[in-house]
């Protein structure tokens, strides 16, 4: 290893330490990683007291991140590299349904529920029935998919964000199951579009660029069955005013689903005379087959 290292020689020097990695791809992943991040602070002329800011903001990003708030995951998000990854491998433009990013406040443990059952948790709002059908890519049912949903309530927050109004407990997210026609339906609160958190560090980044930390009005879904790809989508209502500048670039066009609004004393789609104004959603969901 040279000890006469200049600006353009070390990136070569710190490469060849991974040609004795014993993985090809984690070798090729360090190799191309330390080659972008040595251009780009190449390109820039880094000073080293913006370095040393960077080191502090990935920091305080690392101590931001909590069981239920994913800062990292934020980052990812904003910086628009978690669509990236999906837009890489997930294209779009065959039959199945299209994915999208999994946002930071997806929880594992989260509750079971049967079909119909309220998932809102006692959460006050503006009641919302949503309907949903999962198929194969020939139009046939899948009974049995695992169906996790999530979603904020009608102020824009989710479970995770309002621990003490909640008591700890989760709400507006279940794991439900389709029946033999693929159908999966449940009652909750509709909910509203919301800023992402900006009162960590990556709320510094969108301040600095005057960005908008405003995501439109959606409902998440992790769905998973035996023989087909696992799909992470959601569906956005499509007369939301922050549809077409999402902060995190998760909106996609197939995704986008009216939200239709009922007034007090229709019937509901679960058969319910409401005395309330309500909400409607239907989605279909298409599922890959895995390849053998």
């Amino acid at each position: 290893m040279s000890i006469d290292l200049t600006a353009a020689s070390i990136t070569e020097v710190v490469q060849k330490t991974f040609e004795d990695a014993e993985d090809e791809r984690v070798k090729e992943l360090l190799v191309r990683l330390v080659q972008h991040l040595h251009d780009f602070t190449r390109e820039v002329r880094l000073t080293g007291e913006e370095w040393f800011k960077v080191m502090d903001f990935l920091e305080r990003v690392g101590k931001t991140c909590t069981p239920t708030r994913q800062e990292f995951v934020l980052l990812s998000d904003i910086l628009g590299l978690s669509v990236l990854v999906d837009l890489i491998h997930h294209p779009g433009g065959g039959s199945a349904t299209d994915s999208t990013l999994l946002g930071p406040f997806y929880v594992e443990g989260r509750p079971t529920a049967k079909n119909g059952s309220d998932i809102s948790g006692e959460v006050d709002g503006p009641p919302l029935f949503f309907n949903g059908q999962v198929l194969d890519p020939d139009g046939n049912p899948v009974a049995g998919a695992k169906v996790d949903t999530w979603h904020s309530d009608g102020e824009g927050l989710y479970d995770v964000q309002m621990p003490d109004k909640l008591h700890g407990q989760l709400a507006m997210r279940a794991l439900l199951t389709t029946d033999d026609e693929g159908r999966f339906w449940y009652r909750s609160v509709a909910p509203r579009y919301y800023p992402v958190p900006t009162d960590g560090p990556c709320g510094e980044i969108l301040r600095a660029a005057n960005r908008s930390p405003m995501r439109p009005e959606h409902v998440h879904f992790w769905l998973h069955a035996e023989g087909f790809e696992p799909l992470i989508t959601m569906l956005v209502r499509r007369d939301d005013p922050y549809v077409e500048r999402d902060a995190v670039f998760g909106v996609r066009r197939s995704l986008v689903v009216d939200f239709v609004e009922h007034d007090a004393g229709e019937t509901a789609p679960d058969g319910t005379c409401m005395d309330e104004s309500f909400q409607a959603v239907e989605g279909t969901f298409v599922l890959a087959r895995k390849e053998r």
